[in-house]
């Protein structure tokens, strides 16, 4: 299997190019930034492109999306260290195959890709996000902006005590005990 590696990290890349290499894949071009690796993906269409997450002038999610464009029809596999839940549902709408820990030990990463390329690996799916509705939207947003529930209660024309259901609600969508853990939670889907 060709691929392309790319990661602002020299030391990095250069690792996971010896590393594939004795995996037995050829690494046939290496980038520095996203906007590298989409000029040489679609230059040297290797059979798959293993990107890192963040990256100057182009991060891999945006990278993904231009060879997706480009009609680059070759394997995607992000490699990172960030697994927030709104980072690989980005990565899927964009139409990588893998999101990956970039501490997976060469021979995991090698068979996967193997796997990945003979349909045997499942491909990247967004994580499911809990559907709220405008009202619990609503809640949400002013929870982050500090108001209390007598402060929504007035605001929405409502009980206090209907806020509070419309917070339980909240609570219970996104698997949160509290404002605290429901306001973490909600940044990490990307809902705020």
């Amino acid at each position: 299997m060709r691929l392309l590696v790319a990661d602002d990290h020299p030391l990095f890349r250069m690792g996971l190019r010896v590393a594939l290499e004795r995996e037995g894949f050829s690494v046939v071009g290496e980038a520095a930034d996203g906007q590298e690796a989409v000029e040489q993906g679609l230059a040297l269409l290797p059979d798959g492109v293993l990107l890192d997450v963040r990256m100057p002038r182009m991060d891999g999610i945006a990278a993904t999306k231009a060879l997706r464009e480009g009609r680059y029809r070759g394997l995607i596999a992000l490699l990172t260290t960030f697994s927030e839940p709104v980072l690989v549902q980005q990565a899927a709408y964009a139409g990588a195959d893998a999101y990956w820990s970039k501490e997976l030990p060469p021979e995991v990463l090698a068979e996967r890709l193997r796997r990945l390329e003979r349909g045997l690996e499942p491909r990247l799916r967004a994580p499911e996000l809990p559907r709220l509705s405008p009202r619990e939207q609503q809640v949400l947003a002013w929870v982050a902006q500090g108001l209390s529930t007598k402060e929504m209660a007035r605001l929405m024309g409502i009980s206090p005590e209907t806020v509070k259901d419309h917070l339980v609600g909240l609570y219970d969508k996104l698997g949160a005990r509290n404002r605290v853990e429901a306001l973490e939670r909600a940044r990490a889907l990307g809902l705020l």
